[in-house]
């Protein structure tokens, strides 16, 4: 049996203060696969990214206390290397141009669609997976998630989109049990 290194499990950290709107996008997010925490003000998203890594954090905008805009900078400021989704009400260019400019990865305004929000999860886990290690290997296997190529041993494989689309998602939940309805929401838009 041969022993596959994979990346540690994935963290992600919702920061919501709407109750129901949190507990959705947590139940939802734990059930692909992640690690989720979550916190309800500004203060308590600080102390958690004191304390713990996360990989992606889904930041509302409209939080009582410190706004997300403030958390937004002063993790940025504190070296904060984690994607970062905001999540708002206000689809006001300036708040999108604001919150990118202080250094989000995303945007999503609200009422969202949530296989939309689960698609730029995916996609912003990808390219930080990709950006910290583009090259896997299981066993005699081999992927590079930037060319997207694979092999096993020197041997290529000639893989379609969709089958590229399978084993990247398999591979990137290597040593987890993963539903035939999870892969079908994650690899088909429709």
């Amino acid at each position: 049996i041969s022993h596959c290194s994979k990346e540690p499990r994935v963290r992600i950290l919702i920061v919501e203060d709407d109750k129901a709107l949190a507990d959705g996008l947590f139940r939802t997010l734990r059930q692909s696969g992640y690690a989720v925490d979550h916190a309800a003000t500004g203060e308590l998203a600080l102390r958690a990214c004191a304390e713990e890594h996360f990989d992606l954090i889904i930041l509302d905008i409209s939080l009582p206390g410190i706004d997300g805009f403030e958390v937004l900078k002063t993790l940025r400021r504190q070296g904060q290397t984690g994607s970062i989704l905001l999540l708002t009400a206000h689809d006001a260019e300036a708040d999108r141009v604001s919150g990118l400019d202080l250094g989000a990865d995303d945007y999503v305004t609200k009422p969202f669609l949530l296989p939309e929000l689960e698609a730029r999860v995916r996609a912003l886990i990808r390219r930080s997976q990709a950006v910290r290690s583009p090259r896997m290997q299981f066993g005699m296997l081999t992927i590079d998630t930037t060319a997207r190529r694979a092999s096993i041993g020197e041997d290529p494989l000639d893989l379609t989109p969709r089958e590229w689309g399978v084993l990247e998602y398999l591979l990137m939940r290597a040593g987890q049990v993963v539903s035939k309805e999870q892969m079908l929401q994650a690899l088909c838009s429709w």
